[in-house]
Formats: structure tokens, sequence, C-alpha cells
């Protein structure tokens, strides 16, 4: 398997850059600004801004499979004018597409979705996902795009980082208890992405983890088993700030489950103390 990994110096490309290399797989990965460290991987510099820059990448690379992991943000012309563009290349040269989405898309307005769930964004980030999503199902129709939620792993997720930040005095911010996602491993959600690249399986996928918890009881889960003090993380009520975005938005990952061999572990499991 020859896969290119667009974003793969970021949190979950640098998981699947490693677990590709492991696997044996000839893998290539893009970088906006630094190429990744991990050895076994050829790094290309990729500008998704940048008209025919992902053709030329992929002529260079000729993968059979391309892992779309790149995270824009709010910027429209990466989330979503990029996706479309790694869409429409892949799609020219015969390649596999996975393209990785976000629960993002969703307003929280129903809190629990399942893969038939039209997004209904509420944040410019959901809205430039939910175009990328629809974009890519209609130029690359056998693409599978996953959705997923708030992803953890191994120390360096923005979650994990924040909450080393207030256990240690650092950071003033909050961890609000009425925000609920359904966490996810990176190493499970990498392994069901790959899954997938390998797969002739097309459509809407849910790859997110089996509980659903607010980021203050994700905060305190995360403290217990890094031996920090629980009590030093302060709480607080996105409800009462001027915050945009879903309260609620639970992934209903069930039916993907049974489509994948990968176990999407829940954080209490992930997180229980060592």
């Amino acid at each position: 398997m020859k896969v290119l990994i667009i974003g793969g110096s970021g949190f979950l490309g640098s998981e699947l850059v490693r677990q590709t290399t492991a696997a044996g797989w000839e893998t290539a990965a893009t970088y906006c600004s630094r190429p990744g460290s991990i050895p076994g991987a050829s790094w290309h510099q990729l500008d998704l801004r940048a008209p025919g820059h992902v053709d030329e990448v992929l002529a260079a690379v000729a993968p059979g499979a391309v892992i779309n992991a790149t995270s824009g943000r709010s910027d429209w012309a990466v989330t979503a004018d990029g996706s479309i563009r790694v869409a429409m290349a892949a799609t020219k040269r015969g390649c596999r597409l996975v393209q990785v989405s976000s629960d993002a898309v969703f307003s929280g307005s129903r809190i629990h979705y399942d893969e038939t769930c039209l997004p209904d964004p509420v944040t410019p980030y959901g809205a430039a996902k939910a175009a990328a999503e629809t974009a890519v199902r209609l130029l690359a129709p056998t693409a599978a795009v996953a959705r997923t939620s708030l992803i953890i792993g191994h120390g360096n997720s923005v979650h994990e980082r924040m909450v080393h930040a207030l256990a240690a005095g650092t950071d003033d911010g909050v961890l609000f208890t009425d925000d609920m996602r359904c966490p996810v491993h990176v190493e499970d959600l990498a392994s069901a992405l790959r899954e997938l690249a390998m797969s002739d399986q097309g459509g809407m996928f849910h790859l997110a983890g089996a509980d659903a918890l607010s980021r203050h009881e994700l905060g305190v889960l995360l403290a217990q088993r890094e031996g920090l003090d629980p009590t030093r993380l302060p709480a607080g009520r996105r409800a009462d700030t001027l915050m945009p975005g879903a309260l609620d938005v639970r992934l209903d990952s069930s039916v993907t489950q049974r489509r994948v061999r990968t176990r999407l572990r829940g954080a209490r499991e992930f997180l229980q103390v060592r």
C-alpha cells in the first residue's frame, strides 16, 4: 500500500504516519511549514490554498490512497476549498480517498447524531467542514468521509496540554461542565482510518469514542491518570459565556463500529488509572 497523508505533521497526521510506516506501508506525508520527524516517510511541502499544488504532490507521490487529515480550522481556503482540491486531484488519479471531518458540522440541537444526520453547523469551522463533506461526496462518490470528535492521546492533544497547564496554574482557563463530546483515542482513530483507506467502503462514517463526557469530566480523568490534582481544574458553564458553537454533540458510532474492526474505546477505558 502506498499512501499519502495530507496534514502528516499534525497531531492526528503524525499518528497516521507512525502507524502506516510501522505497518510497512510506503508512506508520503505533507506539511505546511515544518516536516514531521517520524522516520520512514517522505515529506512534501503542500499549500492547500495554492491552485495546482495538490496535483503536483499527487503526481510526484502517485499514491494508491489519500487520507486528508489536515486541520485548517476556520480557514475556508484550507478546510473547504483545500479539501475540494484534494478530492478533485484524487478522483482524477483514481486514488482511494478518506476525508476526515468533525462533529463541528452539527449544532447540538438534537444531541445524538448518527451517520444519516445532515450537517447544520453554527460556527465557521463547522461550516467549512460541512462544505468539504458535501464536495467530497459529490466529487468522489466512493470516498469515505469520517467524522470524529475530541481527539486524545499521548499527552500531546490540545485538551491534554490545557489540563496540565491548569493543574500547574500556568493557565487561567476553565473546563466546561456543559460542553459534551465523545472523545476518541488518536491510536484508535488512526487505526480505523487506515482500515477505511484499505477498504472500498464509501459514504459516511462516525469514528468517536463510546463515552459522552463534558470537558471537565474529561479533564478530571486525565488529571487522575497523570497523577495531577483534579481539584485544581476550574469548572464553569459554557452557556454562561459568549463563546459560539454547539454545547452537546454526541456522535453515535455504533453503525460504523460494525463496519470496522478497530474498537473505538470510550475515554473512561483508555484513561483509566494504570
